[in-house]
């Protein structure tokens, strides 16, 4: 399906997250203040807060009304309504690193992608307590902002310096063995760990060469993150080099890379 992205929607979804985020804050600031926060269990054991459902209510509510036409699948929604039609919808985590949330490191984003023929052209990833901003888009080109600053265009380099390590940025809260395996292969490397979706943003900005994830996600972990990221220049693809799709029935990603070169590329100078 063929979709036409307008300046006025980017608008509103900046304009949304930032309502969205101000409420999270507000939440995370009493949480550092009165270290009493309300936490329960999912039913795949991952946790769940107050500031996830309410920013899942601001955002559901604004895309209804900014765009009543366009279905959302959203991580906090009951498994009977992860229903879409596949051609065109968008995909919301209100709020991607709860781990991080609850570890009051700043690390956590609130994530909005627009989904079409199974590829993220839209994707916005905002993080409220480090006052920084992502978003990308089809015709666009990828976008940053960090503190006052204004929106500035971003694009990571796409050579690969083998007479540096290669600058691996891997998640905070999650570790496993292939991602050691990986990393055995590499050689040198540097290594830095972040929270959320964070990561992918690292690789768009140049300030990371690959981030592997060798272990579970879902497709609103990442959706928002991979259209900043392949907007920017950089690249999203699983262990077999194939690009990473969306609207699958059960919602899992597969293994994958993000890098800021293409899979040739890593594959040749790092004998994957």
């Amino acid at each position: 399906m063929n979709f036409e992205i307008k300046e006025s929607l980017i608008n509103n979804v900046i304009s949304v997250l930032h309502e969205a985020g101000h409420e999270v804050l507000r939440i995370y600031q009493d949480y550092q203040e009165q270290l009493d926060l309300k936490i329960v269990k999912k039913l795949d054991g991952s946790p769940l807060t107050e500031a996830d459902l309410i920013s899942n209510t601001i955002i559901l509510s604004a895309l209804k009304k900014t765009t009543p036409h366009i279905p959302i699948i959203s991580e906090e929604e009951s498994p009977s309504k992860l229903k879409s039609n596949k051609d065109l919808f968008w995909l919301v985590d209100p709020l991607d690193g709860t781990k991080e949330f609850i570890n009051a490191n700043g690390e956590f984003t609130l994530n909005i992608a627009l989904i079409s023929s199974g590829i993220p052209i839209l994707g916005f990833v905002y993080a409220p307590a480090l006052n920084s901003f992502f978003w990308g888009g089809e015709g666009f080109g990828s976008h940053f902002y960090e503190g006052n600053q204004d929106f500035k265009l971003i694009s990571p380099d796409h050579k690969v310096n083998i007479n540096r390590p290669l600058a691996v940025v891997t998640s905070r809260s999650h570790s496993d063995i292939n991602l050691n395996l990986f990393l055995e292969k590499l050689g040198q490397f540097s290594l830095v760990s972040m929270g959320s979706s964070f990561k992918f943003c690292l690789v768009a900005k140049g300030e990371a060469d690959i981030y592997p994830r060798l272990g579970p996600t879902c497709e609103w972990d990442t959706a928002a993150a991979q259209a900043v990221l392949t907007n920017a220049g950089g690249f999203v693809y699983d262990i077999q080099g194939k690009p990473l799709c969306y609207g699958k029935e059960n919602y899992l990603n597969p293994f994958f890379f993000a890098s800021r070169f293409p899979y040739s590329q890593l594959k040749s100078f790092y004998k994957l």
